[in-house]
């Protein structure tokens, strides 16, 4: 994300970020060496605690971020955005994160409540201005971005299953290639499933998307196997991780029930990396509901939840593949 230089830019950068148009919520932007870090959005408090402000400063701490955008984005009926803002203010002082921004969103309107030049920021705000007459949606798109979804409910509609995900045949056909962990031969079938996930990776990183269903329906089945699955998490770099992004949200709209949990969570743990907080938590909701207890969604859901700044988890992946690599292939 380019630099923020005004409150239109950061009220435009703020959907990319979290990938959807926030409402009722607030949300914390962390600033380090100039650069927007993490953004973390949490529904409109009810609980005022300083307790509870101290919780968000402390993920925000935990990005070793040197300051922190703040937007809150009050409710109609309510009147305590400046509280709201105030207090999450003293919460990051206490952590000591320095406030760059501070903006108060109500009834259409923005303003910065760090301004008191009323010609600049009057007391009932400005009109809240059209997303795509942003220069960060404009640099957004050019580079590859999605725009964002208008709702959280629309994004939560972009990992939903399609239909081909509902059709029996397509069930049949993911589960030919379904590992028996007892099975005798379970490294040929490794092997083989680490090969197909490359295979599959390469036509999404050359072509955007493959039309080869038997490839696809392969490799949710061969996913079944945890060290394929762990090959898989491994097995993207800065240059492919586009396409692996594109393959993992493909195959979770097509994995058919009983196979969900595993790609889910590929996507959740790559859309993390990304950045984007939202469309891996609405991936993992997902595993959960094909596996309530499927052990890398547990895993990951606490990542999420501690606040684990995305290059660290992407290290740890990093370590982790060629330990993987090496018990599959030798």
């Amino acid at each position: 994300m380019t630099t923020l230089t005004s409150p239109h830019d950061l009220l435009a950068a703020i959907p990319f970020l979290i990938g959807y148009h926030p409402i009722d919520s607030l949300v914390l932007v962390s600033i380090k060496e100039d650069c927007v870090g993490m953004a973390m959005r949490i529904d409109y408090p009810i609980d005022q605690s300083e307790i509870a402000f101290d919780l968000c400063a402390s993920h925000i701490s935990a990005e070793d971020a040197e300051g922190a955008l703040i937007v809150a984005y009050q409710p109609q009926g309510r009147s305590d955005g400046e509280i709201v803002l105030a207090q999450t203010t003293a919460a990051l002082s206490r952590a000591g994160i320095a406030i760059y921004e501070s903006i108060l969103i109500a009834d259409g309107s923005y303003r910065s409540v760090l301004c008191h030049d009323v010609t600049c920021c009057p007391i009932g705000g400005r009109p809240i201005p059209p997303l795509d007459s942003s220069r960060i949606a404009m640099e957004s798109v050019v580079a590859g971005h999605p725009m964002p979804f208008a709702t959280f409910a629309d994004l939560g509609g972009s990992v939903r299953s399609n239909l081909l995900a509902q059709e029996e045949q397509w069930l049949e056909r993911v589960q030919k290639s379904d590992v028996d962990p007892s099975d005798s031969d379970l490294n040929n079938l490794q092997r083989d499933g680490a090969t197909a996930v490359i295979d599959l990776a390469n036509d999404f990183i050359a072509h955007g998307i493959s039309t080869d269903q038997d490839l696809i329906a392969h490799v949710l089945g061969r996913l079944s196997e945890i060290q394929v699955r762990d090959f898989a998490l491994g097995s993207h770099d800065l240059d492919s991780a586009d396409g692996y992004r594109r393959m993992w949200m493909h195959l979770l709209r097509s994995a058919p029930t009983g196979f969900v949990a595993p790609v889910a969570c590929l996507a959740a743990a790559i859309a993390y990396e990304y950045g984007d907080g939202a469309l891996a938590r609405a991936a993992l909701d997902r595993a959960f509901t094909d596996a309530p207890t499927y052990s890398l969604a547990l895993l990951l859901q606490r990542v999420f939840n501690a606040g684990w700044p995305p290059q660290s988890f992407a290290q740890m992946r990093g370590e982790l593949h060629p330990k993987v690599c090496a018990a599959i292939f030798g």
